[in-house]
């Protein structure tokens, strides 16, 4: 930490707090933002010249993940602590196999929204990563008992490659459709949205007529899918950075060359499916998929990828800051809210490269290094 709730700070501005909302400057006084230039005789004033925007959301990350499953509590520290430094100060947790609820207390880590732990089945999934159910039928009881324990979200691994079909092997779905239906009312009616992994195609009918809320990778969606997903309001969240390691995957499958060559038709044509997701007007997320294979504090890399796809740098943060924060139901950094803002030493609004280097970072209040 490099100032407490005792020092005020003024952030010189410009302020961006939304798509067309622009403070010329703003304060932190006991923690709180505010756009009213306080008189606090006898308090030290820090200035922070930059452009100023609300923290950044890593809404697919995994705190907890490492490569071969669940990490110490001190590295699932380490890993938070360098998404917060890289900018992001509010984590949707896409599933973890170590209960991570203790982060809630730590004032100096990013705000956690926990999904709980991922559900897959035996052979269906990365091991040692979630809970593999034997039986198809179980679903419903542990979406219903991931969503007691998580923070409005549970994560069920909706397709996966079928290594028993040799040569024919292929990503397939892991759940019949009647049970997603019934899996999905049951973490609905516990208060909680579904998010589901998906690769393929053939998993996405079942997933969208049973109601899931969010799609992690959504590399399968075809254009009728892709307009009912816009119509219904369903998130995706691209992880461009995950599906670009799909012609190393591939290259590493050489005894399920069906597979290995589905895998590489979905990594060439990644930024074009994105950026038709994004004319359709699909809400895009943007997460990193960071804690397994790929690192933490990326946020600024993901942010890259997308703008290859063509879209609009004020799109791109907007997904980043202000919008995400606002579909996982977080207040919004406004009047009095406790500061979770990044300061830039440019508008990365005009180009997300900016991301890469923020010169101050402020959470609940706190300047932290």
């Amino acid at each position: 930490m490099t100032s407490g709730r005792e020092t005020v700070l003024h952030l010189a501005g410009p302020v961006r707090l939304g798509d067309d909302d622009v403070r010329a400057e703003a304060w932190v006084v006991g923690g709180r933002l505010t756009f009213t230039r306080p008189t606090l005789p006898g308090r030290d004033v820090v200035r922070v010249q930059g452009w100023v925007v609300p923290g950044l959301v890593d809404v697919h990350c995994h705190v907890g993940l490492g490569a071969t499953g669940a990490v110490s509590r001190e590295e699932a520290e380490r890993q938070a602590i360098i998404d917060r430094d890289s900018g992001v100060l509010l984590q949707r947790d896409a599933g973890s196999p170590l209960d991570t609820r203790w982060v809630h207390e730590r004032e100096d880590l990013p705000r956690l929204v926990r999904c709980g732990t991922h559900v897959a089945r035996p052979k269906r999934y990365l091991r040692d990563y979630g809970v593999e159910l034997e039986r198809v039928d179980d679903l419903p009881a542990q979406l219903a008992h991931e969503a007691a324990r998580g923070d409005g979200w549970v994560k069920v691994v909706a397709d996966w490659i079928d290594r028993d079909e040799g040569e024919r092997a292929d990503l397939r779905p892991l759940w019949s459709d009647d049970v997603l239906v019934d899996a999905f009312a049951a973490a609905h009616a516990a208060g909680a949205r579904v998010t589901a992994h998906t690769f393929s195609h053939e998993a996405l009918p079942g997933l969208l007529a049973a109601g899931v809320d969010c799609l992690e990778h959504g590399t399968g969606l075809d254009d009728a899918q892709i307009d009912h997903v816009a119509r219904r309001g369903i998130a995706v969240t691209p992880t461009l950075m995950q599906v670009g390691q799909f012609e190393s995957i591939a290259a590493r499958a050489v005894r399920y060359p069906v597979y290995a060559a589905h895998m590489r038709r979905m990594h060439a044509r990644r930024y074009e499916h994105v950026r038709n997701l994004f004319d359709a007007g699909v809400r895009l997320l943007v997460g990193t998929d960071a804690g397994g294979t790929i690192s933490h504090g990326t946020i600024a890399t993901e942010c890259a990828e997308l703008a290859r796809c063509g879209i609009p740098a004020l799109e791109i943060l907007a997904a980043a800051s202000w919008r995400t924060r606002d579909y996982l139901g977080v207040a919004p950094v406004d009047e009095g809210a406790e500061a979770d803002v990044v300061v830039y030493p440019a508008d990365p609004a005009a180009d997300v490269a900016v991301l890469a280097a923020p010169s101050a970072i402020v959470l609940r209040g706190t300047r932290v290094a």
